[in-house]
């Protein structure tokens, strides 16, 4: 069956809080964006001690380092940006995450300022020194397609897979991001899957772009999970769902609503009739 993890930040900013609802819905390993209100990049050492300690005690895991790399303007400072995602690689190790999320640059002067497709060699070569500096570290970036970076649409998307060409690059496809850029998330399945090694779920509205929990929308998560898991997909399913905050660079839900997005996950998985895990006997 197919472990879940979660953003669970969205939850609540604290990271008992976090632990408890996660349990309580079978949720088994975090994709670790902050704690506190603080980012995960700007976590210092004792805190991610007390925080690796408590994730430990629970007997959970973080699948990944939720980080923000790659979600600034191309003409940012990439000396500064590099020494940050140095920083992500490190909790990475330090937390024994196979994964860094991470995006690919919004156009020169923000999202929105402009055509980002000009910056294409750019962002190919800043992503293929991060994939250097990852060397043989059992680490892989998974790019998250994000609205009004390069790798937004999903034609972009295998562009930039395919032109950095390594193992340590993969996709988190997230089915809302999508939605929200216009496109149809099952006809981008078929050239992108061999590269999704993740999958992010949240789902959104075509026209509104509103996010709603899963299979409530447009994003055909029932269609594409379920062909990933019989075609041999093994990996995690992780819960983002942004039901009470979808902004910019942080969402939030509530450990109420994280109990709806989660039933609302079980109910597509059973009719797409893929195994996910299971809450603890007499939890939700």
């Amino acid at each position: 069956m197919l472990p879940l993890s979660a953003f669970a930040d969205e939850i609540s900013p604290d990271l008992d809080e976090q632990i408890r609802v996660c349990l309580a819905h079978g949720v088994s390993h975090i994709e670790l964006r902050g704690v506190d209100g603080v980012n995960v990049l700007d976590l210092d050492r004792g805190a991610r001690r007390r925080i690796r300690d408590a994730i430990i005690a629970a007997g959970m895991g973080v699948v990944a380092i939720g980080s923000p790399i790659g979600k600034v303007a191309i003409d940012r400072p990439w000396d500064e940006h590099f020494e940050r995602f140095k920083i992500a690689v490190e909790l990475a190790e330090f937390f024994a995450a196979p994964f860094i999320r991470v995006f690919s640059y919004y156009p020169a002067g923000g999202e929105g300022k402009g055509p980002v497709a000009p910056h294409r060699d750019e962002v190919i070569r800043r992503f293929q020194e991060k994939v250097a500096y990852l060397g043989d570290r059992p680490i892989t970036l998974v790019h998250e397609n994000e609205k009004g970076i390069f790798g937004d649409a999903g034609a972009r998307c295998v562009e930039l897979l395919r032109s950095v060409n390594s193992p340590k690059l993969r996709a988190a496809f997230d089915f809302a991001n999508f939605v929200q850029c216009g496109e149809d998330p099952l006809a981008i399945w078929p050239e992108i899957r061999p590269f999704v090694v993740h999958f992010h779920i949240k789902d959104a509205v075509r026209g509104t772009g509103q996010v709603v929990p899963a299979g409530q929308g447009d994003g055909q998560i029932g269609k594409i999970v379920g062909e990933a898991w019989r075609g041999g997909y093994r990996g995690f399913l992780s819960l983002e769902p942004h039901l009470k905050v979808a902004g910019h660079s942080h969402g939030e839900t509530g450990s109420d609503l994280f109990g709806v997005a989660v039933a609302a996950l079980r109910q597509v998985c059973a009719k797409a009739d893929v195994p996910i895990a299971l809450p603890p006997d007499g939890a939700a």
